[in-house]
This record gives C-alpha cells, structure tokens and sequence, in this order.
C-alpha cells in the first residue's frame, strides 16, 4: 500500500507543476520552474525514476536550451479510436487506442503524431516521438511531450489546438533503470526531423 500512496503523490505533485506551467504566461519562465521542480523530484521522491544510488545531481535531467521556435499549437483531428499495439521497453506490446492525429510544422517542416489513449494503468493521453536526435544527442527509444495520466498536461487552444512545447519533452523513466516498463513510440511517431529541445542525453 505504501508504494500505491507514494505513486498517488508524485501524480499529485506533477500534476501540480504542470498546473502552475499552464498558469505561467511567460513560457520560458514555465519552463525553468518546470527544470526545477522536476530536478527536486527526481532527487527526493520515492516514486523517482532514478534508482536510489544515483539520486545526486550528476544523474539529474539535462536539457537544451530553451527555444520558443519547438513551441507548437498542433491542430488534432479524430481516429477510428481502434485498439492498436506499441511496443514497451520490456519487449512486449501495449494496447492502446489510437485517438486521434496531431498535425504541425516545425521549421517549416510539416509533421504529425498519433495520439495515444491509455487503455490501462491510469488511463489518458499519451504523446511520444522518435526524432533525428534520437540515440545520439537524445534518448534512443524516444522522449515524451505529454501524459496526462500523471498530468503532464499542457492544454490547448480555445480552437482546441494542442499545445506541444516540445521543451518539454523527457525521457520515460525506462531510460533511468530498466525495472520500469515504459510505452515507447511506434512507427508513425518517428519523426525523420532533429528537435533539438527538452531532455537530452547528459
């Protein structure tokens, strides 16, 4: 029971910085407070990817710098909601549903993510992506930009845009210890572009 409260707070607690991002008007000032209050996270919670031997700040994330030009407001249209497979760090499949499609352009680039609804665990949306940075400046499995079912949310436009800062795109906890199991993107999400912004590889 002591792990189940312990996973409950740091939610909780995530979900209360995510708030206070989407609060921020000031993104660039959202996103240091983002880096800080993760950076406590990761050192002093229990629930921390990182395994207890290795909670001192030279395993603490590692970030580019911020860029507004990966700040992007991404138009979403609707799937046939199918139960599709991902792979998992653990090599096996997870199912979830295919929600919809968010469609962008980064640096003039046009690009798309599936959408991915969690079927277990605690539900909600989840958005990851492989990118040209992947296994080189960047994890290689691929990183995430949002997953609201630990409210790593950061909301939408009143024309119902998602917002994908992908500043804040990070590492699954898979690429800290492998005991954990993670989503990892599929196919579709592997994006043939460099986004050069959000966590990488120290």
């Amino acid at each position: 029971m002591e792990a189940r409260l312990q996973l409950l707070d740091w939610r909780r607690r995530v979900a209360e910085v995510y708030a206070m991002v989407r609060a921020e008007r000031d993104a660039e000032a959202a996103w240091h407070m983002w880096r800080a209050a993760r950076e406590r996270l990761f050192l002093e919670h229990p629930q921390s990817p990182l395994p207890v031997g290795q909670r001192a700040a030279n395993h603490v994330p590692r970030y580019f710098e911020y860029d507004p030009a990966f700040r992007v407001y991404a138009a979403v249209s609707a799937a046939s909601d199918d139960e599709v497979g991902i792979p998992t760090s653990h090599d096996t499949t997870s199912a979830v549903v295919h929600a919809g499609t968010a469609r962008f352009a980064l640096g003039g680039v046009a690009a798309a993510l599936e959408l991915h609804w969690l079927t277990d665990y605690a539900g909600g949306l989840l958005v990851m992506f492989r990118d040209a940075t992947s296994g080189k400046q960047t994890y290689g499995a691929g990183r995430y930009v949002l997953d609201t079912a630990k409210g790593a949310d950061l909301g939408s436009e009143d024309d119902g845009r998602l917002v994908l800062d992908f500043n804040f795109a990070y590492q699954p906890s898979c690429a800290y210890d492998p005991a954990w199991e993670c989503p990892l993107p599929p196919r579709p999400n592997w994006l043939t572009i460099a986004i050069p912004a959000g966590e990488r590889v120290a």
